[in-house]
């Protein structure tokens, strides 16, 4: 009896042990770490909303700094957390990339295959499904074309990352722009965007929102950069950071880019 209590006193040791050292103990969600400030509450939505899902997105332990695609730190380190986004090693997940990214991961992860597309600069409508039929784009300068079955079939992570890929390097702020739908402030939810589209342009994405008793919204804002870079949530210059208030003026200033304020977008359902 004595040997076998020991045995279990040890197994259950053996599995603390496992858990505090090798489990993160920082694991934590957006709206884990972010409570909002006194007075107001977090908005809820659906469980399977665009919106829950930024909400709960992990972040990489407190006091995390921000990397480059190449192993270097941003020299402007504008945030107090990092979402925990793996970047390719190659300059392609930039600031509207990062945004698409997140979109097409929660779809993937909802195994909605037929929603994932996007449009590249030319155009061109290119949806996740005809990679996985095994079709793939030819580009031949500014002009593409189908070829039709030459690539690997399925809907598997390989063939879904080889997507990702080509929508980085053929898009960007114009594309993204062009497919998605002016919003106004009054109904900011997560998942809705900043943006200016050009060459440069940027774009930064709302990912939580808390409302007082009286209306009024506080929200986070998350972006990725030029170069590519982890995605961070922004801080800014006011007791509540990094919270932002809804704009007033024309003109809604972010840590790294000045936006129009009616400059608002959201993804199309």
């Amino acid at each position: 009896m004595k040997s076998k209590l020991w045995y279990q006193l040890g197994r259950r040791l053996c599995f603390y042990f496992l858990f505090f050292f090798i489990c993160p103990l920082d694991s934590e969600s957006i709206q884990e770490r972010f409570l909002p400030p006194n007075g107001y509450l977090r908005v809820i939505y659906p469980k399977e909303s665009f919106s829950t899902y930024l909400q709960n997105f992990p972040l990489k332990p407190k006091g995390s700094p921000v990397f480059l695609y190449n192993g270097s730190k941003k020299q402007n380190q504008v945030h107090l957390a990092v979402l925990d986004f793996p970047l390719l090693k190659s300059d392609l997940i930039q600031c509207a990339d990062a945004v698409m990214k997140l979109r097409a991961e929660y779809l993937y992860s909802r195994k909605e295959w037929g929603k994932i597309q996007f449009t590249i600069s030319n155009g061109m409508e290119v949806p996740f499904f005809r990679f996985a039929k095994g079709d793939r784009v030819d580009v031949k300068g500014n002009k593409t074309s189908w070829k039709v079955g030459n690539g690997k079939k399925g809907n598997n992570r390989d063939v879904f990352e080889e997507y990702l890929k080509f929508i980085y390097s053929y898009a960007g702020t114009i594309s993204l722009k062009s497919e998605l739908v002016k919003k106004s402030l009054t109904h900011l939810e997560p998942g809705d965007v900043w943006i200016e589209a050009g060459s440069p342009g940027h774009v930064v994405m709302v990912v939580d929102k808390a409302q007082s008793k009286d209306g009024n919204t506080v929200f986070l804002l998350a972006q990725s950069y030029m170069p590519s870079q982890e995605m961070h949530i922004l801080k800014n210059d006011t007791p509540i950071s990094p919270w932002f208030v809804l704009p007033e003026g024309q003109i809604f200033p972010t840590p790294e880019w000045e936006f129009p304020s009616n400059a608002f977008y959201g993804f199309r359902k």
